[in-house]
């Protein structure tokens, strides 16, 4: 179904509103040309508040089915890279999503951040998007509510609290599996590693944490680590840990953190899971790998990429009201974990 958005605006008037020339506005957006970086700059401020199509021919589809549809990892635009080491769910997820499209005879775009230019041609002429990770306040979102593209989101978007069309793990409760199943392998205190992004995932899980630890007497511990600080941050959040006292257990929501914290504890003459049992909400090749392999949740890649391919699809042809799709996380129990009481543990006589 072809989709009415309104006529937008042209580099004439780009070019106008930045006083500069039509020239400087083409080279600017298109990384050509000797200009300043602030020239630079300010025309692609003024482009992207004013939702300009830089390429012609998209201009002139922005009202026709294309047959394909984009996909936005918002994670990986905050990390800056597209590729982290050790870190293939998204890829994984990439490749499912092309998959369920292909079947329904559609294409699919691995986008950047459509919030900075210059796009890759067409972008803004996709029959719609999947956002996967939106950030509060996200500027992606904004500008697809903004040009009227159909969107569905992997995870729910915090600053949209009406928004429905999202698909995701429940994350309250996939984190009180973790809880307690470390809980029952005998952890009497629990510390949690978040990251920083403001997105669903990081404020869900920690507030089921917090909520967790009021219902059970336990006392709080909570660290925060860029998400792109990778493995470093994960051994210096663990140096930290055990500056304030070694828990029982460790629940990092990244695998690149969980492996790093890991790492530096047992440099520091911890043995896991014999004194502390180390878990992470994120699997990855880090805790796939590492010595001993660390207990993991994980994402059900083919049932979420069918079920974010066949909302988006539902949006895109007018169909509206259902609720979110929530799918159950696989807990993957590994050696890290390994229940029965840890030698702290009986030493602090929990």
């Amino acid at each position: 179904m072809a989709r009415e958005l309104q006529h937008g605006a042209t580099i004439w008037d780009v070019a106008r509103k930045a006083g500069v020339s039509i020239t400087t506005v083409s080279h600017s957006l298109n990384g050509k040309g000797n200009i300043s970086e602030a020239t630079r700059e300010r025309v692609r401020a003024v482009a992207s508040e004013m939702g300009y199509v830089a390429d012609a021919m998209a201009r002139g589809l922005r009202s026709s089915k294309m047959n394909a549809i984009g996909l936005v990892f918002r994670s990986l635009d905050s990390l800056g890279n597209y590729g982290p080491n050790g870190v293939d769910v998204f890829m994984k997820l990439a490749g499912a999503a092309a998959a369920e499209t292909l079947n329904r005879n559609l294409g699919l775009m691995l986008v950047p951040d459509l919030s900075r230019g210059p796009l890759p041609p067409f972008s803004m002429s996709l029959d719609g998007y999947i956002v996967f990770a939106p950030h509060l306040d996200d500027p992606v979102v904004a500008l697809l509510e903004k040009r009227g593209i159909p969107y569905v989101t992997w995870d729910r978007d915090p600053g949209r609290p009406d928004f429905r069309n999202w698909v995701a793990h429940d994350d309250a409760a996939s984190t009180r599996v973790v809880l307690n199943h470390l809980a029952a392998a005998g952890a009497g205190s629990i510390a949690y590693v978040g990251g920083t992004d403001r997105n669903a995932w990081n404020f869900d899980c920690e507030a089921a944490y917090v909520a967790w630890c009021l219902e059970t007497g336990k006392e709080p511990r909570i660290y925060h680590v860029p998400e792109r600080d990778g493995v470093e941050g994960g051994r210096q959040v663990g140096a930290r840990i055990l500056g304030d006292g070694m828990p029982g257990a460790v629940f990092c929501l990244t695998g690149r953190h969980a492996s790093g914290a890991a790492q530096a504890m047992q440099e520091c003459g911890v043995r896991i899971p014999g004194d502390l049992l180390v878990c992470t909400g994120s699997d990855s090749e880090h805790s796939r790998q590492h010595k001993p392999p660390i207990s993991a949740l994980d994402v059900d890649i083919p049932a979420a990429a069918a079920a974010l391919v066949e909302r988006l699809c539902e949006v895109m042809e007018g169909k509206s009201g259902s609720d979110p799709v929530l799918l159950v996380a696989r807990f993957l129990h590994r050696k890290s974990t390994s229940p029965g009481k840890t030698r702290n543990q009986q030493k602090r006589g929990f």
